[in-house]
């Protein structure tokens, strides 16, 4: 649903520039026209009886609505002037009265408002950081200048960022408090109402005062005030300012007690709706839209407003002028109502519908003198497209039949609507199963999305953009994916070979679109490579892994251990055959060979790299293998006469370079499929870092020496001329070195300035800004204190030096305890967030990874100090940043503090000392520790399950359930024996993880934990289980791989973020049942095996009833876990299951079963006689070298399981729609086709019969655009001759009848509903006769009198401004709203 557009601006057109450079900080707090007591006023702040016309429109016309396309403005204002524009005789603007939201949305509002500013800032902070690295690298002296100002506005950048997240968080704690009272800021308008005198007084307890308002609030009767509303919107003849109001008060009344409108007495409310949506006052007719969609509460309540003719004044809203636009946004809202109420889409009629696919499909008027600034797009188009897209959801066959999917496609096919992705969902959703995808044709659905790629004439970037995401989340679906392939891959074969035309924005997009889709994360190297450097540069900047690299690489680690199914990596399989079978290689090669742009030559280039390394990894042999030998471009690298022999070599030469590359800089996690075991791995790395490290410790004098000079350190102390680069490689090889740190010390000034930077109280490092160019300080200074630590020299100098005294010194100012005190101390909490002081917290967590450095912390008594600042938890931001860095591998005071916080703690500190533990429960088990390095960790986490606070229970629960994936943690988990029934589901998976072991097996048997689950799992977990894993694995094919968090961070966010993205499946009881051999014979003594497969068996193909496809679901998931391990292979064979589960993925009508099918299989392929079945049938899936099976099972023959068939479309005639959705029942009488006829042979008009019938036939041409001209001209005439057929109301039906049976242009239905008269409409709202016209009603005494001066008022051919300028100040003459006046 689309929300209020925060681009719309409360009240009239600001005066002038001035006044539009102070609407932030007007914006800031509430508006002007919400202040307390100031009632409404006009923005200049003028005296409201001043006012004159001209002063309505400060600014050129129109500007106070340049809103986005599809958003709603959150006022109800006119774009052009009504008859009843009262800004200029009224005092204040009574239009801002009717809002949308009340003081909420003014909250909701400030707060987008400061988030953009907030994002804003942010951007502005990165530019100058970025700007200030790049000074920082040319000479000092020639940009002191520019750096000085662009320090000054990064440390401004900074202070507005600070401010803004204060008030962001201030809002937020106001928007959640509650109020004391409900507020009622609305009836400040009564304020001046009471003051002025006034012909009719409106009750007293409505026109109350805001002073007197809160008071009385809090014993109001509810009841009794909607009476006295009601009351006051009986009175006549008052200016249309009242009615809003009330109307206003209205919706207050049913906002603040919800209830309310379930005991509305219709006869009454329906009444006052009536005479308010056939009033004059386009405000007026818009506030009774809005109080009627307030008081919808069920499908009842929608039948009552129905029956009082509510379709026709819809319709009548819907097809008016953009001048208009307040009224026809409120009846699109009132429509919209319909489709939040349950069932309410089968009382939405099918006319409303077709008015609204008409504002779709047009957006401009059809009058020839319009103006070019009317001509752009409907405000409303947008919206009306979404609420297309809902009843397409919600009633397919309502949508069909009004015609609605035209729209649809061409907003898809030409960008009008700027997110398509959730266009093509509702597509999507159509797609899925038979009873709703016969409602689209096939092959013309989601195919409309490509047209911008293959029509070279339609190609526009920003379409193009927008359509690549909705085709991305359309393949990224099963029912997209298996229709986008029907046509042998048409769909996708025609994307592919766009890339041969000449354009580079599609080869480019589509590019970008294939790499997003396959899950291809660029490498760092290739922004360079792209920019046209050589790759034989970065074989060392490959091998330079971030810190976490290697936990995050344990990490994949743990996951192949547990040899758990990667579902995202087997669609991605998938996909990619796809793509290689739609050609995309043989293109990618043609496009490397002849492009002329070289950056889209080295992206395609890189491409085929990436294509082939994942083909080999995923797919399996006998895809892969013939993919690598490429062997249109070695036949043509091997004609040695023909000119392109020196192209081809050359493509040859870069896709080889790429893919050493590639595996040469591939994070081990990514190879560790292929590879024997995660410890042959970790040898390996070990083995290759070795050497290197030997390198960098072995200079020869010259070189050490050449080195120190290169730092630039001895030449001078300014540290912003010095080589960062090259100091880090001293530090980190040389420095090593006991001889080498002692030559740095004694025979130069180089360890002695580095020293120097670093002291706090010399307030250099100190001071240093806390950038992304700046962390280079922080890691030299990480390097600096280990290579310190490894030699005897190194730790004496560390000893002897000031650095660590005065650190700790500045601790000792953030402990109450020590007696130190500063004014301004080191780690405030300012200059730890600003500036580079938390990087000493950092440096300290190296010196606490080592004995050593234990014993040099422990000197100057730091831990002490620590340990009182967790114990009063004064500095939470400290506490946080303590924990983070310190390095708990060793024994000592690190794991003693890290207990004390996971106990003693606040409720944040608890859950982040919690998350702290994580990367020490979970890392491999190493051959010297042993289990013991993560055992002290684990039983922290196991105490951790007792905790009061459920979060941190929960968090406990998602670690040790992580670690339980290695077998060793995992028995020592069971050991600890943790209680967990008081935690409830949040407990189950960990405990679902005991069962893989004999052990957990047998500590929960002892429990009676087994039986009772088996028996849920078997009754209804299972099912609820379906829901579980499609949630997961939406959630999964949702994160954009290319997603990155670029903010700075105190704390490693991947670490510490508790709610991480789980990459793991959610546990199955059966799967883990079945890893020990007393779970499979309690399987096998049970029977559940044999039920799942027998009801696979019988209602495997069943596609209508929805619970019963959960069902087939949840026995599906079931049996692939049992067929996913080695011991449960055993029940595969002794049933034929796997066949019929091949049968529902190859041929079932149902796609989303399909693709459950598809993921169980290749659960079954990862055990060896899974594999071996689904070999028989033609399936097929890589192995690593020892054969272990990856399980990313795909058919031999794509077509098998791509296979949707054609299927017969439902067409418009055979639709039959209920009662309840047409507003016409009977379809108007055929017509026999004939000639445009001359005028002297036309048929003579001698009754209403026959001109009713001339003017059907009028009606009729209006929609072939060859006698457009020719009709309207007629009708014209005939308006004028016989104005008797256009004030029939039994006439005005067959005609509205016509145009819902038919489709009609808006242009066509405007002009079509202003030939009428303005009373038809009345007559037909209130059930009226014809004859009795003059009096027929009660409400209007004084409507003979305006009849008598229909004539006068139907000539007035001023326009609406000199209207507003000559009508008198005081109330109109009648007492009721005027009778309806069609304006064109």
């Amino acid at each position: 649903m689309l929300s209020s557009s925060a681009a719309t601006q409360k009240g009239m057109t600001p005066p002038s520039h001035s006044s539009q450079q102070n609407l932030p900080q007007q914006l800031a707090g509430r508006t002007s026209f919400d202040r307390d007591g100031s009632g409404l006023q006009p923005p200049n702040g003028a005296n409201a009886r001043n006012l004159s016309a001209s002063a309505v429109s400060f600014a050129p016309r129109g500007s106070s609505l340049n809103i986005a396309p599809g958003s709603f403005s959150s006022e109800l204002r006119s774009r052009a002037g009504s008859r009843t524009d009262a800004a200029s005789v009224y005092p204040g603007s009574f239009m801002d009265k009717v809002e949308e939201d009340d003081m909420d949305s003014v909250v909701e509002k400030n707060l987008t408002g400061l988030k953009e500013r907030l994002n804003r800032e942010m951007k502005i902070k990165e530019g100058s950081e970025n700007m200030l690295e790049a000074l920082n690298s040319k000479k000092a002296k020639q940009t002191k200048e520019q750096r000085l100002k662009v320090e000054a506005e990064l440390n401004a950048s900074n202070s507005r960022i600070r401010e803004l997240r204060q008030r962001i968080s201030d809002a937020q704690q106001t928007r959640k408090a509650p109020p004391t009272t409900p507020t009622r800021n609305r009836t400040g308008s009564n304020v001046l109402e009471s003051s002025r005198p006034s012909e009719v007084r409106s009750p007293q307890s409505v026109s109350r005062s805001v002073i007197g308002s809160d008071v009385e609030e809090s014993t109001e009767s509810p009841t009794f005030v909607l009476a006295e509303l009601l009351q006051a919107l009986e009175v006549e003849g008052m200016m249309p300012e009242y009615y809003v109001s009330r109307g206003n008060q209205l919706v207050d009344l049913f906002k603040r007690y919800p209830t309310l409108k379930y005991d509305l007495v219709w006869s009454v409310f329906g009444l006052r709706m009536q005479v308010m949506l056939l009033s004059e006052s386009r405000e007026v007719v818009a506030a009774g839209y809005r109080m009627t969609r307030y008081a919808i509460s069920d499908v009842a309540s929608l039948k009552r407003i129905r029956s009082l003719n509510t379709d026709y004044l819809v319709i009548r809203s819907l097809n008016n002028y953009r001048k208009a636009d307040v009224e026809r946004e409120q009846a699109l809202k009132f429509v919209r109502a319909f489709l939040d109420v349950k069932g309410g889409v089968k009382e939405v009629s099918r006319a409303v519908v077709r008015t609204i696919v008409a504002v779709a499909e047009h957006g401009e008027d059809r009058r020839t003198n319009a103006q070019a600034a009317e001509q752009d797009v409907d405000r409303l188009r947008p919206i009306c497209i979404e609420t297309l897209a809902e009843i397409l959801v919600k009633d397919p066959a309502l949508l069909v039949a009004s015609g609605g999917v035209g729209p649809l496609s061409e907003a898809l096919s030409e960008g009008i609507y700027k997110a398509p992705e959730s266009l093509a969902s509702a597509f999507l959703y159509l797609l899925d199963s038979p009873r709703k995808r016969r409602f689209l044709q096939p092959g013309y659905g989601l195919e409309v999305l490509f047209t911008v790629f293959t029509d070279q004439l339609l190609t526009n970037e920003t379409v193009l953009k927008q359509n690549s995401k909705a085709i991305a989340t359309a393949l990224k679906s099963w029912p997209g994916l298996q229709a986008l392939c029907m046509y042998n891959f048409r769909a996708i074969r025609s994307l592919i070979t766009s890339m041969l035309l000449p354009n580079d924005t599609i080869r480019e997009t589509v590019l970008d679109l294939v790499f997003s889709l396959l899950r291809i994360k660029s490498p760092g190297w290739a922004t360079s490579f792209l920019a046209g450097r050589r790759l034989t540069t970065y074989g060392r900047v490959a091998n330079l892994k971030s810190p976490n690299a290697k936990d995050k690489g344990h990490s994949s680690f743990v996951e192949e251990d547990s040899g758990e199914q990667n579902f995202v990596e087997h669609y991605t399989a998938l996909l990619l055959a796809v793509f290689i079978k739609s050609d995309l290689l043989h293109i990618l090669l043609k496009i490397a060979r002849e492009d002329e742009n070289p950056t889209l030559q080295r992206k395609t280039t890189l491409l085929i790299g990436e294509v082939l390394k994942l083909s080999s990894r995923l797919l399996p042999p006998s895809w892969s293998a013939e993919l690598h030998l490429l062997p249109e471009l070695f036949s043509s690298a091997a004609k040695f006469g023909d000119n392109d022999h020196w192209v081809a070599s050359g493509i040859v030469y870069q896709i080889s370079s790429v893919s050493r590359t590639l595996f040469r800089s591939a994070p081990s996690g990514a190879v560790s499929g292929a590879l024997p075991s995660s410890n042959s791995l970790a040898d390996l790395t070990s083995l290759d870092e070795a050497p290197k490290a030997s390198q960098s410790v072995v200079f020869d004098d010259t070189t050490f020496r050449q080195l120190l000079i290169d730092s630039n350190v001895l030449n001078s102390s300014n540290y912003t001329k010095w080589n960062w680069e090259t100091i880090i490689k001293i530090i980190d090889g040389p420095l090593q070195s006991g001889k080498r740190l002692e030559e740095a010390i004694k025979a130069s000034k180089f360890m002695k300035r580095i020293i120097s930077f670093y002291r706090p109280f010399k307030y250099r490092f100190a001071d240093v800004k806390n950038t992304r160019g700046t962390q280079k300080y922080v890691r030299a200074g990480c390097a600096l204190m280990h290579s310190l630590l490894q030699s005897p020299e190194g730790i004496k100098f560390l000893a002897d030096s000031k650095l660590l005294r005065q650190i700790a010194e500045c601790l000792a100012q953030c402990d109450p305890t020590s007696g130190l005190t500063a004014q301004y101390p080191m780690f405030s909490r300012d200059r730890v967030s600003d500036t580079l002081c938390a990087g000493y917290f950092a440096m300290l967590g190296v010196l606490t990874g080592d004995p050593k450095g234990l014993q040099l912390l422990d000197r100057w008594r730091m831990f002490n100090m620590m340990y009182h600042i967790v114990d009063l938890k004064q500095r939470p931001d400290l506490i946080k940043l303590l924990l983070s860095s310190f390095d708990y591998s060793v024994q000592g005071h690190p794991r003693v503090l890290v207990s004390k916080a996971l106990t003693a703690g606040t409720k944040d500190i608890r859950i982040h000392a919690t998350n702290v533990l994580r990367k020490y429960a979970i890392r491999p088990v190493s051959r010297q520790g042993g289990l013991s390095d993560s055992k002290w960790a684990i039983q922290l986490l196991v105490t951790q399950l007792y905790d009061p606070e459920i979060e941190v229970c929960a968090t406990a629960v998602k670690i040790l359930e992580k670690a339980c994936n290695r077998k060793t943690y995992l028995e020592y988990i069971v050991e600890c024996r943790p209680a967990l029934d008081h935690l409830g589901e949040i407990g189950a998976p960990l405990l679902l993880r005991f069962l893989s072991t004999s052990i957990g097996y047998h500590y929960l048997d002892g429990l009676d934990y087994i039986s009772n689950e088996m028996d849920d799992w078997f009754l209804g977990r299972n099912d609820t289980y379906v829901k579980v894993i499609e949630a997961s694995l939406a959630k999964a094919f949702l994160i954009d791989p290319d997603e990155q968090n670029h903010r700075l961070s105190l704390f490693d966010d991947g670490e510490m973020n508790g709610d991480f993205h789980d990459s793991h499946v959610p546990p199955h009881f059966y799967r883990e049942l079945t890893r020990t051999q007393e779970g499979c014979r309690l399987l096998s003594d049970k029977g559940h095996f044999e039920e799942f497969a027998a009801t696979i068996r019988e209602h495997g193909m069943d596609k209508g009833d929805a619970e019963m496809l959960t069902k087939v679901k949840g026995c599906l998931w079931a049996v692939g876990n049992v067929g996913s391990m080695e011991l449960g292979a055993p029940f595969l064979e002794s049933s034929d299951v796997v066949e019929q589960i091949i049968k529902i993925a190859e041929q079932h009508e149902v796609m989303s079963l399909r693709g459950t099918a598809f993921f169980v299989l290749g659960l079954i392929s990862r055990s060896t006689h899974g594999l071996e079945i689904l070999s028989e049938n033609g399936w097929d899936a890589n192995t690593t070298p020892m054969g272990n099976s990856l399980g990313f099972c795909i058919p031999n023959n794509l077509s098998r399981l791509l296979s949707l068939a054609p299927w017969k479309q439902k067409t418009v005639a055979s639709i039959t729609l209920p009662n309840s959705q047409c507003t016409a029942q009977e379809p108007p009488p055929p017509r026999a086709a004939r000639p445009p006829l001359e005028p002297a042979q036309l048929p003579p008009l001698l009754s209403e019969a026959d001109v009713n019938t001339r003017v059907l036939e009028l009606i009729v041409d209006l929609g072939n655009m060859v006698l457009y001209k020719k009709a309207l001209t007629d009708l014209q005439k005939l308006r004028a001759h016989k104005p008797s057929a256009f004030r029939s109301t039994q006439f005005f039906k067959e005609v509205m009848s016509a145009m819902e049976w038919n489709h009609y242009r808006l242009g066509v239905r405007r002009m079509v509903i202003d030939l009428f008269d303005k009373n038809v409409m009345r007559q037909i709202v209130f059930d009226e006769e014809e004859d009795d016209s003059d009096s027929s009603s009660d409400d209007s005494p004084d409507e003979s009198e305006e009849e008598s001066n229909g004539e006068a008022s139907s000539g007035d051919d001023r326009t609406e401004r000199q209207r507003s300028v000559s009508e008198p100040l005081g109330p109109p003459a009648d007492l009721t709203p005027a009778p309806l006046n069609l304006r064109r």
